[in-house]
């Protein structure tokens, strides 16, 4: 159900109390939706932040709510966002992450990455208050899961980390090269892309 927006609604994003403001008044305004069961909602969001839509994706019971990610994406896509929040609210008032909502947003975080649609943040919401998976850090290690990851997307990021990591070891030897014919540190880091910190601290000896 596409939630309709005022134009002072779509406004930008700049925080997280700027989604609950918004999403606060939906939750309490919307007579359709039973406040007494968990709902889903997706913010779509243009590159500078404006709000382009939000979307109730599920109505579940009142600890729980089922997620697809084609019905998470499938809007989105067709409404050309290029990142999305996640939202959901915990009718006992409890705002503390479940781990079923830990997995669905690891879930969610890594299909938005194969289709280039970012997951900035997922809010769990009550009528007094919530919590930010943003704030609190819990997104950034979720984006390093690779419990949803794959196996051609690791591997492919094992090759690219294999690939820079041997770039990076031939930027070494070369540095070192030049150290011994005695080049000036800052030619040496102009020359191999290292810092002149991390030439100075090479070690050689000299030949």
């Amino acid at each position: 159900m596409d939630i309709k927006l005022t134009e002072q609604e779509k406004i930008k994003i700049l925080n997280s109390d700027d989604i609950y403001g918004i999403m606060q008044r939906i939750l309490l305004r919307d007579n359709k939706i039973d406040q007494n069961r968990e709902h889903f909602w997706v913010i779509g969001l243009a590159n500078n932040n404006r709000i382009l839509f939000i979307e109730l994706i599920s109505l579940g019971t009142v600890n729980a709510t089922l997620v697809e990610p084609m019905e998470v994406f499938s809007f989105a896509l067709q409404k050309r966002a290029v990142k999305i929040i996640l939202c959901h609210n915990h009718p006992s008032g409890e705002l503390k992450p479940s781990e079923a909502d830990k997995d669905i947003s690891d879930r969610l975080i890594q299909v938005g990455i194969i289709v280039d649609t970012e997951v900035v943040d997922h809010l769990i919401i009550s009528d007094k208050s919530y919590l930010s998976f943003g704030d609190i850090g819990l997104l950034d290690e979720l984006k390093k899961s690779t419990k949803y990851v794959p196996k051609y997307v690791l591997e492919q990021r094992l090759k690219k980390e294999a690939a820079e990591i041997a770039k990076r070891s031939e930027k070494i030897e070369i540095a070192k090269a030049f150290k011994r014919s005695g080049l000036d540190n800052e030619l040496i880091a102009k020359n191999t892309g290292l810092t002149i910190e991390e030439v100075k601290k090479l070690r050689v000896k000299r030949s």
